[in-house]
């Protein structure tokens, strides 16, 4: 029986395979999962790679400091950032996100995440008119309002969600942005819901408010099945963890 909630793998089944790698995406398909978040940046040559950091340090322990936006996609690919998960995983490389969409099951949807700038607004929007596969499929997400704005202008048949992390006030007595922000800012750009990050500060009252406009409401990060029964009978529409398969065995109706 399905669950009343979408599973967004976060980048990938990131748990037990390597993050925004083919063998994460792969993996997080075979567990179950409702979608699969990747995180894009635009290289020098203007290639759309799925990789969340900034340059490929992490991934490569220490050996390549330099930021995806200097290197070529060529230079990229040279990488193995599989082994810092494992020898299990050696030889993975940085995916594009073509190669990424090419992994969809039917009736899946995959979420990306704009890390970089308006650089990669143009790109973007010619790379899903070249591939229609990715209008059936595709979620637009990320911090920044303006740049998700201008792919709405673009591409206006492609569901985007505003990014917010709530941080708590001074006196612990509320959270900001407030749901009246988050929801203003959201409608102000054109956008179609929210992705927030999970916690206290997700409630019923944010989430009906949220509801009320139309709007659809996600929640990051979330690898606790107490809390992720919450959120459902809260009545989010999906949440992003880096466990798909194990969560959604743990979430099954008995």
């Amino acid at each position: 029986m399905p669950l009343a909630v979408e599973l967004i793998a976060h980048r990938g089944a990131s748990a037990d395979a390597p993050e925004n790698t083919l063998a994460a995406v792969r993996l997080a398909w075979e567990q179950g999962a409702d979608a699969v978040e990747t995180d894009v940046w635009l290289t020098r040559d203007r290639q759309i790679v799925a990789i969340h950091d900034e340059t490929p340090a992490r991934y490569t322990n220490g050996t390549n400091a330099i930021p995806i936006a200097d290197q070529s996609l060529a230079e990229l690919k040279r990488l193995d950032v599989g082994s810092w998960k494992g020898k299990r995983w050696a030889g993975e490389t940085i995916p594009t996100l073509a190669e990424v969409l090419a992994t969809m099951p039917t009736g899946k949807r995959l979420y990306v995440e704009i890390k970089c700038g308006a650089k990669i607004v143009p790109v973007l929007a010619d790379f899903v008119s070249s591939h229609p596969a990715a209008t059936a499929c595709l979620v637009l997400i990320g911090f920044s309002l303006e740049v998700l704005a201008e792919l709405k202008r673009r591409l206006p048949s492609i569901p985007m969600l505003w990014v917010v992390e709530l941080t708590p006030t001074a006196d612990g007595r509320a959270w900001l942005p407030s749901t009246a922000d988050s929801i203003d800012a959201v409608d102000r750009m054109g956008l179609d819901g929210l992705d927030v990050s999970a916690g206290r500060g997700v409630d019923a009252n944010f989430v009906a408010a949220v509801h009320a406009t139309g709007l659809q409401f996600a929640v990051w990060t979330v690898d606790d099945f107490q809390e992720a029964r919450r959120l459902i009978a809260i009545g989010v529409d999906g949440i992003t963890t880096n466990r798909p398969g194990w969560l959604h065995e743990q979430l099954r109706p008995s």
